[in-house]
């Protein structure tokens, strides 16, 4: 019996390998032959990880080239009209990346996570037609390997909820034009062996979805369970408890069902349904959201606990998603401080947990080795437990006691001062912080890591590159500049290395989109700021120009959402201790002169709570904690902020109480639609909105920009407007950002003279 079970995997590769193969390709360097050599070479090299793990339940059609969303909507011939006539990769790659001709797709968050997927679009004219192939293929390219594996879909149901209608209507009611080819894929399946197990992901369920979206999940499972009597269809869910659609499947005749009981713990709501039906449950019990050691007595407490409500051979053990949100291997972590390593597990290491795990549960006998690593599990659990760098007594204090909230002003105030002090016009431009990371810069900074050249001489590097920087800007006309962030390998990372209480990795990458790859720093103990972080970076900027240096900060928020956080403390308590120790960064770099400081809170949206009823607990911690960072500015300081990808109708009043003076957004590739509901709702503060999408290598032209600036005129008036791009240039190229900023510059005199 098959007792173990992963929902995914992550498929970069260990080194990065298919980001590096990916981006040969699209410089023109490779061939997309040798891209797929690569991709093959790692699912094989995943699948086997995952089979001398002792796995039972591998995934195929968890990889990709870019996103398995978009995979989706290519395998059911979801292709927007811009793309019709192109094929193959460059189709694939087009609507991923937008080409000359055409701009990308819109790519938004994965729920709650720092996985970005491509949106589909949708139309009610569409028409649909299967292309099984990628799906076909891997199955078989795994089996030519001796190893079966179960295959993963996206389901039906999150798919047309992840869409948008280009056509502004329900994506829900196309779904009488979608089911038809998820059964024609089934029958394609059902061909390829005698038995074959199919995960169908519809973590879309976890959001407490309306009872429209309910009434589609019997239908949906009915006719999808009847395609063909080899196939077994196991739906998954994770990131929270789906009570509300478990009731309905299990009057659907699924082969299983899984749940996550870490992130989702009311999950246990529904064993006894569960139970009475006679479904396998998948039991989401190894975190595949963080990099945390399992403990593994606690585990199998909690395996325990589900087996005494279901039949204990009905439980499957599971991580609680795919562990594509964690890093790859440990391995290759050489630097890492011995103890604090010991305290980790990532995706390698997860799958030896779950077997061990699977193998205490049922009660098989252990190996030595498997006896060892019991024994070491207890010991690195119980030494993180009680470790004393953990706990900071003075820390704890000061962050209990810290009760300022407000800075001084109304805004309405504080907005008359600064326009008078900092003089800009309307329409002010500017960036949004960050610049090309050049190899150059980035060969300097691994120099200096690795103790191959001087401070004195890294310093000098980072220092001509910021010359540069301000060199063009004021070259090509910006208003309000920006250093470019040379020294910063991340904007969460680079601040981690600078607190205590922060771990940082040599290779915990984890893919963010396509080939772009974050690394998380990860909180093991309570937060300080030992010295100022970035104030002799923006001194040295701001003595080199007259204009504007804007100060650049990642918000508390941000720097939680985008790291591995510990596990034994509420998340909006280790915000705080991040939150005070930015407001003394903010009032150090007030008293050297820098007038102007952003602090992004880029990840404040995706950090939401999936459920409705448990938002306003997360909004009242990270509202105050964006204030008690900003809360040591003075009025005459101006305070921005930026926020990715998000959509603003559910949350435009929580970010009126956040209070920044001006608030930069990603608006590019979604239109007009978001700044709406600034008008609708009467947001006083100034607001930049992007007026072109950097995600994509494309240029955008003057007379592109000039009618992006009047639509946004349309909206908001030129008193509150700022022009900016509508993201961070890291990982741009410089011919791609001189051309960009010089139209974006060019386009503003344009629009100010008509004006």
């Amino acid at each position: 019996m098959s007792h173990n079970y992963i929902v995914g995997f992550p498929r970069i590769g260990e080194q990065r390998e298919l980001k590096k193969a990916l981006e040969l390709y699209w410089s023109g360097k490779s061939t997309f032959s040798e891209v797929e050599d690569i991709a093959l070479s790692l699912k094989a090299r995943h699948w086997n990880y995952q089979k001398e793990a002792g796995i039972d339940f591998i995934s195929s059609n968890d990889f990709s080239y870019y996103d398995t969303v978009l995979d989706t909507a290519v395998m059911l011939g979801a292709i927007p009209k811009r793309f019709k006539g192109l094929e193959a990769e460059e189709l694939y790659f087009s609507m991923a990346r937008g080409n000359k001709d055409a701009v990308a797709m819109e790519m938004t968050k994965w729920f709650n996570t720092n996985y970005h997927y491509i949106v589909p679009e949708l139309s009610l004219e569409d028409s649909y037609k299967l292309n099984a192939t990628k799906i076909l293929n891997e199955y078989k390219e795994a089996k030519a390997l001796g190893i079966t594996t179960k295959i993963n879909l996206v389901g039906p149901i999150t798919f047309l909820g992840l869409s948008k209608r280009v056509d502004r209507g329900d994506t829900y009611e196309l779904f009488g034009k979608i089911l038809p080819i998820y059964e024609a894929l089934l029958e394609e399946i059902a061909k390829l062996d005698s038995t074959i197990t199919v995960q169908i992901d519809e973590p879309i369920f976890v959001k407490g979805v309306e009872p429209k979206v309910l009434s589609l999940i019997k239908p949906c499972y009915d006719a999808l369970c009847v395609v063909s009597s080899n196939i077994n269809i196991i739906v998954t869910t994770y990131f929270e408890h789906s009570n509300e659609a478990t009731k309905v499947l299990v009057h659907t005749p699924v082969w299983g069902i899984g749940l996550d009981f870490l992130h989702g713990e009311k999950n246990v709501e529904s064993l006894t349904l569960i139970n009475s039906s006679g479904k396998k449950l998948i039991a989401g019990v190894v975190d595949g959201r963080n990099i945390w050691k399992n403990d593994i007595r606690k585990t199998t407490q909690l395996l325990e606990t589900l087996a005494k409500e279901v039949d204990k051979e009905n439980i499957i053990i599971s991580s609680s998603c795919s562990l594509l949100h964690t890093p790859f291997t440990l391995k290759y972590e050489e630097k890492m401080d011995a103890e604090i390593k010991n305290w980790l597990a990532y995706a390698v290491e997860k799958l030896d947990e779950i077997s061990l795990v699977s193998k205490l549960f049922w009660g098989e006998t252990l190996s030595d080795t498997e006896l060892k690593a019991l024994k070491e599990n207890k010991k690195a659990n119980e030494n993180r437990t009680n470790s004393t760098r953990i706990h900071n007594k003075e820390v704890q204090s000061r962050v209990e006691k810290f009760s300022k909230l407000e800075r001084e002003g109304a805004y309405e105030e504080r907005i008359k001062i600064q326009k008078e002090l900092l003089g800009y016009k309307d329409l002010a431009t500017t960036t949004i912080g960050s610049f090309p990371q050049t190899p150059e810069v980035r060969k300097a900074r691994a120099d200096f890591k690795k103790g191959a050249i001087s401070k004195e001489v890294y310093e000098q590097e980072m220092k001509n590159y910021i010359d540069e920087c301000i060199a063009f800007q004021e070259a090509c006309g910006l208003e309000v500049l920006v250093h470019g962030e040379p020294e910063r390998n991340d904007m969460v990372e680079y601040f981690g290395e600078q607190l205590d209480g922060y771990g940082f990795s040599q290779n915990g990458w984890v893919q963010s989109y396509g080939s772009r790859c974050v690394k998380p720093p990860f909180i093991y103990g309570d937060i300080s700021r030992p010295k100022p972080m970035t104030v002799d970076w923006m001194t040295y900027a701001q003595a080199k120009t007259d204009k504007i240096m804007k100060g650049m900060l990642t918000g508390p928020v941000t720097i939680l959402n985008w790291s591995f956080v510990r596990d034994d403390m509420a998340r909006g308590d280790v915000s705080k201790q991040i939150a005070v120790a930015l407001s003394d960064e903010i009032d150090d770099l007030q008293k050297a002169g820098i007038k102007m400081i952003q602090v992004d809170e880029a990840a404040f949206k995706e950090g939401y709570p999936l459920r409705g009823e448990n938002i306003s607990g997360y909004e009242s911690w990270a509202v105050r904690d964006f204030k008690i960072s900003v809360s040591t500015a003075k009025q005459e300081t101006q305070i921005h902020t930026h926020m990715c990808y998000s959509e603003f109708n559910d949350i435009i009043h929580t970010i009126e109480a956040m209070d920044a003076d001006v608030i930069s957004i990603e608006t590019a590739r979604s239109g007009n639609e978001l700044l709406k509901i600034f008008k609708e709702v009467g947001y006083k503060q100034e607001v930049g909105p992007g007026v072109y999408d950097i995600h994509s290598p494309r240029i955008p032209s003057v007379e592109e920009i000039v009618t992006q600036i009047k639509l946004l005129l349309e909206v908001l008036p030129k008193e509150q407007l700022w022009i900016n791009p509508d993201c961070g240039l890291k990982t741009r190229k410089w011919e791609e950002v001189k051309p960009s900023l010089i139209n974006m510059v060019k386009a503003v005199e344009i629009v100010r003279e008509g004006l």
